[in-house]
Formats: C-alpha cells, structure tokens, sequence
C-alpha cells in the first residue's frame, strides 16, 4: 500500500500503477480536482495544510478498514498540500480488486472516511476574500 502527504504534484498513473494486480480484474480511481466556485463564490486558488505523520497514519487505518469490509488487493492515497490552482488535483485515491463492485465501493468510502478524520486544512482564496474550511462542513452536495 501507499500512503503520501506532499507538495508534489499528484500523479494518478503512479497509484494505478501502484495498485494493480494480476489478480485484480479492476482498479478505481478517485480524483478530487480545485474547483472554481463554491458556494456562490468564485474560489480563485486552494491552500492546504496537514499534519503530515498523522494524516499518513489515518490512510493507513481507514485503508485497513477497507481491506476488512471488502475484497480488494491493494489501496494507494495522496493528498496534496501548499498552493493548488483550478484544475489541480488535490486527492487521489486507487483501490484494486478482484471485481469492480468492490472497487468502487471501497474507493467511495476511503474519500468519505478520509474527509471526516484526516488531520488536512484547506483555505479557499475567493475574489474578495479567504477562509480556512473544514472539508465536509463546506458543502456537502459534492
């Protein structure tokens, strides 16, 4: 499994690669991508913050979680942290498993869990403004 908080810029095709098995007939992927608007505001770039060893430590829980629950081969998570311009992506999460049911399944529920515990701050700089947000309490339709 891979677990990773960093500035780097995220990129899918190492998780894919990370995740797929001989044995896995399917491999989903979540991208969770800076947006340009929220909640009626036109967000002109996200910062985040983590604490790094600790945000690490909860995708390795949460991904444990998701090997008891369902039958997948392998989990790999990042999250980004600094500056992220519209269209960056700041999450990424790749589940691999025999079936694509699991897959998916799995994967939803490693971004949901993952938004609720992980120690991970994101500020949202809007024409006119900033504030630091809470990931689920900001909008929970998306």
């Amino acid at each position: 499994m891979l677990f990773e908080v960093t500035s780097a810029v995220l990129d899918p095709q190492r998780l894919i690669d990370h995740v797929r098995k001989d044995e896995s007939g399917a491999v989903a992927l979540f991208s969770g991508v800076v947006r340009n608007e929220n909640l009626g505001r036109r967000v002109l770039y996200l910062e985040y913050d983590s604490y790094q060893e600790m945000a690490e430590q909860v995708m390795r829980e949460i991904a444990d979680e998701a090997l008891a629950r369902w039958p997948i081969t392998d989990v790999a998570m990042q999250h980004r942290t600094g500056r992220l311009e519209i269209g960056e992506a700041s999450l990424l999460v790749a589940v691999s498993a025999p079936h694509r049911k699991a897959a998916f399944e799995a994967c939803h529920a490693l971004v949901d869990r993952f938004k609720e515990v992980a120690p991970v701050w994101k500020k949202e700089v809007w024409e006119g403004g900033e504030e630091w947000i809470e990931g689920e309490a900001v909008n929970r339709s998306g």
